[in-house]
């Protein structure tokens, strides 16, 4: 299976290099396939797609020396920082399970479209003892509530079919903090929680059963597999 990692809180940029060690690691032969589960300091992501102006309504980016941020509601703000996963503007922050599988995919696997809708299933079987109606969106990557609500954001890369980056699910997140950016394209009103749909179900649980719901949805794509 695959080796897990709960990293509690850590800084953006501190997971993303680690991210790259373990894709270097893995590509040598150093390390195995490793999914880490984190959660972030506010910060925005801009992946490839991102298209133009990525904020919403009145919001603006501030600069401070090489940082740039963007204001959030209630005083807090958003470091905004460029990264080579595919997709749009996204927020990340406190009350978010991140995952980054890091798993070298195998010869006849290298595909990942079909990679982004594992990460997808296995979201939607994780969520599913919550009773929640998860599925997919004709046309839209992520994982929705009843076609109509976001609660999962995804956006991979990978270097030489080691994938990393990942997705960001919405547990209890600061859903007003969506409303600065324009979420993968959409109006920031389209995010939802699993607090928020469920009403404050127990999730005491979930990490486990997400990392769980990954490895046995990733196992098809890993390589000795």
């Amino acid at each position: 299976g695959l080796d897990v990692r709960d990293l509690g809180r850590m800084p953006y940029r501190l997971a993303w290099a680690l991210q790259k060690e373990l894709v270097e690691a893995r590509l040598a032969g150093r390390a195995c396939d490793t999914l880490l589960l984190v959660e972030h300091d506010p910060v925005v992501t801009l992946g490839r797609g991102t298209r133009g102006e990525f904020l919403a309504g009145g919001a603006r980016v501030l600069r401070e020396g090489d940082a740039e941020f963007v204001p959030l509601p209630g005083g807090a703000r958003a470091e905004v920082i460029e990264v080579e996963r595919g997709g749009q503007a996204t927020y990340h922050g406190p009350g978010q399970l991140i995952a980054y599988p890091i798993v070298k995919l195998r010869e006849d696997r290298h595909d990942l479209h079909a990679w982004m809708r594992a990460l997808e299933q296995a979201v939607i079987d994780a969520l599913a003892p919550l009773g929640l109606r998860a599925g997919r969106r004709e046309g839209a990557t992520g994982v929705w509530i009843d076609g109509q609500r976001k609660i999962c954001s995804i956006g991979v890369a990978a270097s030489r079919w080691v994938t990393y980056h990942g997705l960001a699910l919405n547990v209890d997140t600061e859903l007003a903090h969506f409303m600065a950016i324009a979420p993968c394209g959409f109006e920031a009103g389209v995010m939802t929680s699993v607090e928020r749909e469920t009403g404050g179900a127990s999730t005491q649980d979930f990490p486990t059963r997400l990392a769980e719901c990954l490895g046995a949805s990733c196992d098809m794509f890993r390589e000795g597999r």
